[in-house]
């Protein structure tokens, strides 16, 4: 089965890789979450659900019948976003021997990268989901000013020592605002180094900008595979929606979940 339904389109095999490049190219300039997020999969676009083990999963035996606790089942939704390519541009292509333009399918694909870091880092309250941001369990940290000297290295200090008190050990990634991203471009007194390159040499190069937390928002995670993760079925893919007026409409398609297996690998800056 073509489950993208490319096969229904009288389109080339040239057309389509170059659909998958400038899509593909395009998410990957602008997703933030997999820069520092495990993929678990992609499992397939059949699969509606997948379970989050805790860190108190145990089976628990009784009366003949044995069942496991501390895990959960969660929803694998699909996520989309639509574009349109005109046939007279596709004939112009074709006839004139230039490039088509692509700038339907990249402005899309800017939105589907959007909608993901959307998911993983402020959750979604249409599904009901938690993000990083907004996870439950989180250890919190009262922000201060990060315009000032050293305030910023001294709130990542506490987080790494709490992740290193608690035993999380491994990668750490700083997620913050665009304000927050400039207010960390300043010259420390007397070292010569500004605030971003004091933090990088705590935490190595994993400071992310994310534009959709706005304001002073920051999150800290430890984003080993055993704390959480990106559960994906199907990976983002381009699809043939169908033919309307002789235009060619496409779907750029993914379904994924977050999994929050240790909320308290999480550290968010109030």
């Amino acid at each position: 089965m073509d489950y993208l339904a490319r096969e229904s389109a009288d389109l080339s095999a040239e057309l389509w890789n170059e659909l998958d490049e400038a899509v593909v190219g395009t998410l990957k300039n602008h997703l933030v979450s997999r820069r520092f997020m495990k993929i678990a999969g992609p499992f397939g676009p059949g699969t509606t659900g997948i379970v989050v083990d805790g860190v108190d999963k145990q089976e628990a035996v009784g009366d003949g019948i044995a069942r496991i606790t501390g895990r959960s089942a969660i929803e694998i939704p699909l996520f989309y976003e639509d574009f349109c390519i005109l046939g007279r541009d596709m004939e112009h292509a074709r006839q004139s021997g230039r490039p088509l333009d692509l700038a339907p399918a990249i402005r899309a694909a800017k939105a589907a990268a959007k909608r993901e870091d959307e998911l993983i880092l402020l959750g979604n309250k249409t599904l009901g989901t938690q993000g990083l941001n907004t996870a439950k369990g989180a250890f919190k940290v009262k922000k201060g000013d990060w315009n000032k000297d050293e305030a910023g290295y001294a709130d990542v200090v506490k987080a790494v020592s709490y992740f290193v008190e608690k035993g999380y050990l491994g990668r750490y990634a700083l997620v913050v605002s665009s304000e927050l991203y400039m207010a960390l471009q300043h010259l420390v007194s007397n070292t010569g180094l500004l605030e971003i390159d004091r933090i990088k040499k705590l935490i190595g190069d994993n400071v992310f900008v994310y534009p959709g937390f706005g304001g002073t928002k920051a999150v800290m995670v430890c984003p080993e595979p055993e704390n959480m993760d990106i559960a994906v079925g199907l990976d983002f893919s381009v699809g043939y929606a169908e033919l309307v007026d002789f235009n060619h409409h496409f779907r750029i398609m993914e379904t994924a979940a977050l999994r929050i297996k240790d909320p308290a690998a999480i550290v968010v800056f109030e």
